[in-house]
């Protein structure tokens, strides 16, 4: 399989996973009408709960507003076209994965922004005193797309690399 097609695959997958388990908690197990009180206790460091995330990851920019919210949407619309392009020319595995990563990742979130006007978020990490933020399967995609990311442009095969070295005339 090429990198494109393991990057629209992973896409796809962030994204029905990510719709999937939202459903599932906002109308199976219905937080969307338990609010923020909603908890489920699942282990001794991860609960379920039910934040409405108005901004960016972690909660930053927050949109608060039609303005706001609108521009965030437009915002990771332009992402997703700027990595579908980079996708499409993708060569290497690692990448073409990262980047189907954060699309569907990016996209799932997006889907939440149109419909709810907030990004729905519930997994709620905690141990030894600490608190991570809470977050969705999305977000999850994105910060491991963006891992990947990384990583391929770290160990990248030593050709790839020498393609970019300056060449210094004497």
């Amino acid at each position: 399989m090429t990198p494109q097609r393991e990057g629209i695959a992973a896409a796809v997958l962030a994204l029905v996973l990510d719709q999937l388990s939202k459903n599932v908690l906002l109308y199976g197990f219905h937080f969307r009408d338990l609010g923020p009180a909603a908890r489920i206790g699942v282990t001794a460091f991860l609960d379920l709960v039910m934040v409405w995330n108005r901004g960016v990851s972690y909660g930053l920019l927050p949109a608060d507003g039609f303005v706001a919210t609108a521009a965030l949407t437009i915002f990771s619309l332009a992402a997703v076209v700027g990595l579908s392009w980079w996708l499409k020319g993708a060569e290497r595995r690692l990448l073409g994965l990262g980047l189907g990563l954060v699309i569907g990742g990016a996209l799932g979130n997006v889907i939440d922004r149109l419909i709810y006007g907030a990004v729905a978020d519930f997994f709620h990490f905690h141990a030894f005193g600490r608190d991570w933020y809470v977050f969705n399967v999305a977000d999850a995609a994105i910060t491991v797309g963006v891992v990947m990311l990384l990583l391929d442009a770290f160990l990248r095969p030593e050709e790839a690399r020498s393609d970019r070295e300056p060449v210094i005339r004497k």
